[in-house]
């Protein structure tokens, strides 16, 4: 069965890591996040975009998680990452997610409190956990795009406000990543997310992970990061495995150069996994 965030990321609060999760929208993709999981006994956490839900379908990506969850053993969550639309919310919250964030961050500090505190209460009330997002990062990833004019980093006292008034399971932060390819290397705030971390009681969670250096991602969970996000580096290992195949071989089978695709990506998940310090962390 698939299981809450809220266990989770608190255990790996108190251990001092991080769990990874890793956003899919289609069969290929989420086997090798949970074939890395198994292999590394490692909790994980598989999320959807709200595109990747128009793309492959609620029911279907339901359905595939809940075998995943079934047959993993491991914990499995099923998040759904940078939730804009209350409706989407809602409804991924009554098809069985165990877990949605609320994105309200493009709104007012006070808006965004409102919001949040109508999706807490309405998935607390389904036992199902919640993430939120203040402060914004900049860049692309899907229907979320913020330009570097309009990101701004979080206010450590308005984290603290923002927690106690919401009753969030979880914060994401903006400390310096960005969704998307970086142009350069990242420099996140690690001052700023100490601040953060000793504000708030909660776990904290890193967006825009991918492309980030691993000594980065260390201090950053040595800082308090308990959730790390990973789409675009699972987008390229897909791609890069794919035409790697087709540039060598002549076929029109879809499972002969989607299984090295699955391999490529389970390769990085469990690297990420072993970065993240979350291997062997599968105790039911």
């Amino acid at each position: 069965m698939l299981v809450s965030l809220r266990e989770l990321l608190q255990e790996a609060k108190r251990g001092r890591y991080a769990i990874g999760a890793f956003n899919f929208s289609n069969l290929e993709t989420l086997r090798a996040i949970i074939l890395a999981a198994q292999r590394r006994s490692a909790p994980v956490i598989i999320q959807t975009s709200q595109t990747a839900i128009k793309y492959a379908g609620l029911e279907y990506i339901v359905a595939m998680a809940r075998v995943a969850g079934e047959q993993a053993g491991v914990p499995v969550v099923l998040h759904l990452d940078h939730g804009t639309d209350l409706a989407t919310i809602e409804a991924c919250i009554k098809a069985g997610y165990s877990s949605v964030m609320i994105d309200a961050s493009h709104h007012s500090f006070t808006e965004n409190i409102r919001l949040t505190k109508e999706v807490v209460a309405m998935a607390h009330a389904h036992g199902v956990s919640v993430e939120a997002e203040l402060g914004r990062l900049a860049g692309q990833e899907d229907e979320i795009s913020v330009g570097e004019r309009e990101a701004a980093f979080t206010d450590p006292a308005e984290a603290r406000a923002f927690v106690e008034e919401t009753g969030v399971d979880a914060l994401a932060v903006a400390v310096g990543t960005a969704h998307g390819l970086y142009r350069g290397e990242p420099h996140l705030d690690f001052l700023r997310l100490q601040q953060i971390a000793e504000l708030v009681s909660i776990p904290l969670v890193l967006h825009g992970a991918s492309g980030v250096p691993d000594a980065s991602i260390r201090q950053a969970i040595a800082c308090g990061i308990s959730k790390i996000n990973i789409d675009t580096e699972l987008r390229i290992a897909f791609y890069r495995a794919v035409k790697n195949f087709l540039d060598h071989h002549d076929t029109y089978d879809p499972r002969k150069f989607l299984s090295p695709a699955i391999d490529a990506m389970a390769e990085l998940v469990e690297a990420k996994i072993d970065l993240f310090g979350s291997a062997n962390k599968a105790v039911r």
